[in-house]
């Protein structure tokens, strides 16, 4: 992000009125490289496709924060490849994981990896020294630290199923294995952070924490996510975009300032929910609207989801999740375009009001 797009999302963070209202996608491999034009493969082994195809998307869409930044990633694989995950690769698929714990004696025998040294993170860390030159020299910085969330590695290293069942089954057992994870998240943002001072960010996904109701949250997601998040940076987003009733009332309060959530909820209900405190990036449909429907469509759905609320503070308006695959540029456009129209239509400028500042500026330095 560059420092006009990164002081904008601090501000709407913090609930200073912003306007134009920011708008901002979570974007990573299952759309940036199709959309670009190169293979998920490629994206993935070569520097340079990943560098092209992130400041391809930065230019084409300079009005919206596109997050976290250039993110270097391996898909579902980067932090499971580092308790010894075997990854399926396709030349144009996105990559699987399989499952390490095929037994829940298995946990027993779980290490905490080195972030330094373990699976695909080295990769990670590396590819941005690689690229650090360059991406500044575009007038952008490295600002996220971003990992996947205790739940979601959890599934992967066990599978879904036998995870949700083993919370039930084997509680003792999982929540050791979420124990390990935690403190590897722990190493791995630190690392990520010593590697790249200007970080300020964290981003952690976790839609598995949406499969599981207000007392399961408690018990065995909310002592991890307390732990994940507590690091010293301003913005701390956390991206679930499967149900998000039992967490939401948590947040709040263990640093979480920015949430994409999904379209099962409206801003309204995620407001009630956070008590306010948290800024949403939401939730245009995806699927069926961004990738599937038409430019009039976008516009209509992202009219309706700000008509939808009064108070225009603390939002982003995204999608519902990520990026989806296939979603065209057209209407990512027309979901920017009508979100600065119906904004340009309210003329109230409150004190501290980024108003009316493109994205685009020049950076200030």
């Amino acid at each position: 992000m560059d420092a006009r797009q990164w002081e904008l999302l601090v501000a709407v963070v913090r609930g200073e009125t912003v306007r134009p209202v920011p708008t901002g996608f979570i974007v990573d491999s299952p759309w940036l490289p199709n959309w670009a034009g190169h293979t998920i493969l490629d994206y993935f082994t070569r520097d340079e496709a990943f560098f092209e195809d992130n400041l391809r998307a930065i230019r084409t869409f300079p009005r919206a924060m596109l997050l976290p930044g250039f993110w270097a990633e391996y898909g579902m694989c980067t932090e499971p490849s580092a308790f010894g995950a075997v990854m399926l690769w396709g030349q144009n698929e996105f990559p699987f994981p399989k499952k390490v714990l095929r037994t829940p004696a298995d946990i027993d025998l779980v290490e905490r990896p080195d972030p330094r040294t373990h699976g695909l993170l080295p990769f990670v860390v590396n590819r941005l020294r690689t690229l650090q030159p360059r991406i500044e020299a575009a007038g952008h910085q490295i600002r996220f630290a971003v990992t996947r969330g205790p739940f979601n590695i959890a599934a992967f290293l066990m599978g879904t199923a036998e995870f949700m069942l083993g919370l039930r089954t084997e509680p003792a057992r999982v929540q050791h294995l979420l124990a390990t994870i935690t403190d590897f998240l722990v190493d791995w943002i630190a690392w990520q952070r010593e590697c790249f001072p200007t970080i300020d960010g964290l981003l952690v996904l976790d839609d598995i924490v949406g499969f599981v109701g207000p007392a399961d949250f408690e018990t065995f997601a909310l002592p991890s996510l307390k732990r994940v998040f507590d690091t010293d940076v301003t913005v701390k987003a956390f991206h679930n975009d499967a149900p998000c009733k039992a967490c939401a009332p948590y947040l709040a309060g263990i640093g979480v300032n920015l949430l994409n959530f999904g379209i099962q909820h409206t801003v309204e209900e995620m407001r009630a929910w956070t008590g306010g405190l948290v800024t949403l990036a939401g939730n245009v449909p995806p699927r069926d609207v961004l990738a599937a429907g038409t430019p009039a469509d976008v516009a209509r759905a992202t009219a309706a989801l700000l008509d939808s609320t009064a108070d225009w503070t603390r939002l982003i308006v995204s999608c519902g999740g990520g990026m989806p695959p296939a979603a065209p540029t057209a209407n990512i456009q027309a979901l920017i375009d009508t979100v600065d129209a119906m904004t340009a239509e309210r003329r109230e400028h409150p004190a501290h009001d980024h108003t009316d500042v493109p994205l685009s500026s020049p950076v200030r330095t």
